[in-house]
């Protein structure tokens, strides 16, 4: 179920990705880069929503929080669909992201109010592995709607599925934060918590990792549709080969679910970065400085995308873990702030790659390797420990 709602960020994400240019075309022609904005905007709103949802959650309960901001999604959705200009796109799909945070802090307290540790990171692993075939779909459904009519009927596709969601999760979870454990939402215990989150640097350092990793994320995502339709002739084959993307770094998930018990969060973490950005810096040479066959260099990209999908499940869910280990008792709150910072930031340095797409990935992947060597660097100042 908390795969589930999780999806609901992943298809509200990846089904519009068939879609940006229909969306440049009817309301930003002049300026058809602007279009990539629909993916960002709702990562910041997703961001800012996090944010209070998690302080809320603690007061009012986590299930209370989660019905929430379902409603909040369900009327931005709709006014997604009427949007009659990109400026009203781009605040529906704002506030479409603050309906979405819900998952992200109230459904990660949720899972901490039962499990911590490594035991929480490899539930959470199998919730992004099972949330990673969204990916995997959404732009095949994006396709298909919009062969039948209108980019608009995808936010229709949204409500439906937000809908039969949140309808599972009201009947059937019941409440995890037992009134004894509720916080009143008073600034003076916000401020206390938010003082003992930042003497915690294990959560400082594994939610700057979580930025840097989600902004090469939200570049990829930005500027995927056009590298295929630009740089290699693809558009009708985009969501397909998006599709095969997704399916394989769902291994990145599993094998994290394997792995993190025998060597631990810090090691799994440290092991990834470091072959994220090997293959990251080979195919860079490789595409730079060699004249290769378009066709080898199309493979290359899509081995590249895969294992930057990869490295969200093997790190995302452990630093996830590592962040919350000793923040249970503020777990709604610490969620917040963790996701709230990581995702808001990697907006704001991850749109500049996007918006810096040349018809090439030299751009996006000199981001990603620069995101990727900071967190590096990051993670080899943490102490080695299992667990």
């Amino acid at each position: 179920m908390i795969a589930m709602l999780f999806a609901t960020i992943a298809l509200s994400i990846d089904a519009m990705l068939p879609a940006l240019p229909a969306i440049a075309a009817e309301l930003s022609p002049a300026d058809v880069n602007k279009a990539q904005l629909v993916v960002g905007v709702f990562f910041a709103g997703m961001g800012v929503g996090t944010l209070l949802t998690g302080p809320i959650s603690d007061a009012i309960g986590r299930k209370a929080a989660l019905i929430g901001c379902a409603v909040i999604y369900l009327i931005a959705s709709a006014l997604c669909a009427a949007a009659p200009s990109l400026d009203l796109l781009l605040f529906a799909r704002f506030l479409q992201g603050i309906g979405a945070s819900g998952p992200r802090a109230a459904g990660v307290a949720m899972v901490r109010d039962k499990y911590k540790g490594a035991e929480m990171a490899r539930i959470m692993s199998f919730v992004m592995m099972i949330f990673a075939l969204v990916p995997a779909a959404a732009p095949l459904l994006g396709q298909v709607i919009l062969l039948f009519g209108s980019w608009r009927l995808i936010f229709v596709a949204f409500i439906c599925f937000a809908l039969i969601v949140n309808a599972w999760m009201i009947l059937r979870q019941p409440e995890t934060l037992a009134l004894t454990h509720r916080r009143p939402l008073q600034f003076g215990l916000l401020w206390q918590a938010a003082r003992e989150m930042g003497r915690h640097r294990v959560a400082l350092i594994s939610t700057l990792c979580q930025t840097l990793t989600s902004a090469s994320l939200v570049a990829t995502l930005s500027s995927q549709q056009g590298i295929f339709a630009e740089r290699f002739g693809s558009v009708a084959t985009f969501p397909t080969w998006f599709a095969v993307i997704a399916l394989v770094s769902i291994s990145g998930s599993y094998v994290n679910t394997l792995t993190v018990r025998r060597l631990g969060m810090f090691r799994v973490v440290r092991a990834t970065y470091i072959g994220q950005l090997g293959m990251t810096l080979a195919v860079l040479a490789l595409i730079t400085l060699l004249p290769l066959p378009r066709s080898v260099e199309f493979a290359l990209h899509i081995l590249w995308s895969i294992g930057i999908f990869a490295t969200m499940g093997l790190t995302m869910g452990n630093l996830n873990a590592m962040a919350m280990e000793k923040l249970g008792h503020i777990a709604g709150f610490a969620a917040s702030v963790i996701t709230a910072a990581s995702t808001v930031l990697s907006v704001l340095i991850a749109v500049p790659v996007g918006l810096a797409f040349n018809g090439t990935q030299v751009p996006l992947m000199v981001g990603a390797s620069v995101f990727c060597v900071i967190a590096l660097l990051l993670v080899l100042t943490l102490t080695p420990k299992r667990g």
